[in-house]
């Protein structure tokens, strides 16, 4: 069964892929002749904020392992988002950069993208894997192209993962080509 403004994207679905102004800031760059946005916002990312189609990306380490950071919240909201992630790690082992898309609401989408390497630093290096975050992110990309969708995140991979948000908000300005709202907690 398609989803509203989703053709192809089953109710219960796991698509795997391969390879201030009211509490609102906004920074826009223009990367190879396209233009895309980070409007930067207090709330809650599970909550996100707009109309059409939204996608909720997040960092996923690479063991399956799912219980600190930003999932609790995902899994209060959505147990669904949690159930196929561990789902998915039971079928086979997802690689660094792929993303599993999990259709939570009628006008919501949870991007898994599997951007750490374990969940611990070791000898001073994060878990957080910046070629696979950009690989993934690329993904999350082309799919909000394809379904008219708008990004929305926590800080992904700043978190847990130990990531320097810089530099990943330099992947996010370098990669997305549609909007991208990033969600603080106060």
């Amino acid at each position: 069964m398609a989803g509203v403004g989703v053709p192809g994207l089953r109710k219960a679905s796991r698509i795997l892929l391969p390879d201030k102004l009211d509490g609102a800031a906004s920074a826009t760059s223009t990367t190879m002749g396209r233009q895309m946005s980070i409007t930067y916002r207090i709330g809650d990312a599970t909550q996100p904020v707009g109309d059409g189609l939204k996608i909720i990306v997040h960092c996923c380490n690479d063991q399956g392992k799912w219980g600190r950071g930003f999932v609790l919240a995902l899994s209060q909201r959505w147990p669904k988002a949690e159930q196929e992630y561990r789902r998915w790690f039971r079928t086979g082992l997802p690689t660094l950069g792929a993303v599993l898309y999990v259709r939570v609401a009628e006008d919501t989408v949870v991007a898994n993208l599997i951007g750490q390497h374990g969940i611990h630093t070791v000898d001073g290096v994060p878990p957080i894997r910046y070629e696979a975050l950009e690989r993934g992110l690329q993904r999350v990309t082309n799919f909000a192209e394809t379904h008219g969708a708008t990004v929305h995140a926590p800080r992904l991979g700043a978190g847990l993962a130990g990531g320097e948000w810089a530099r990943i908000e330099e992947i996010l300005q370098r990669v997305m080509t549609v909007p991208v709202t990033i969600y603080d907690l106060q």
